[in-house]
């Protein structure tokens, strides 16, 4: 191993570990389950499944918080993901939307998963399982008329 490769590895190793300290809150706020999706909107089960594999990680209160979210400094892009997942769209608080913006809200859902935008590539990456179908497309579409 070169010089210079050791002298990058010890000054890089403090870094890494000095940033592990900095650690984003990680939430799952509460909410009433009777203000969700699933129970405003009622769903298909195959809607149901769909959202909850692909979309509720970042969509929800109900974040399964991954082993790499304590990891910095990937936890700091997990956490921020999440947060605006939840600040455009929340399945979890539904019912805080008026009738016209839950509308929108799931044109856009629809919209976003015709284009291929959600769920992110890179969440896909580490969840493959997310990937959207063509099949779970077109329900996603079917549920948003």
């Amino acid at each position: 191993m070169s010089r210079r490769v050791k002298n990058a590895g010890i000054l890089v190793l403090p870094v890494l570990v000095a940033i592990q300290f900095v650690r984003p809150e990680r939430t799952n706020p509460p909410s009433n389950p009777a203000s969700s999706f699933g129970r405003i909107v009622r769903p298909s089960s195959e809607m149901a499944a769909i959202l909850e594999r692909s979309c509720s990680d970042c969509h929800s209160n109900n974040t399964v918080w991954p082993w790499y979210s304590r990891v910095a400094p990937v936890s700091w892009l997990v956490v921020s993901d999440v947060n605006d997942g939840r600040r455009h769209l929340n399945l979890s608080e539904w019912g805080a939307y008026s009738s016209d913006k839950a509308r929108t809200r799931m044109k856009e859902m629809c919209d976003e998963a015709k284009s291929g935008g959600m769920p992110l590539w890179i969440y896909t990456l580490m969840h493959r399982n997310a990937k959207l179908s063509g099949e779970d497309i077109k329900a996603i579409c079917a549920a948003a008329q």
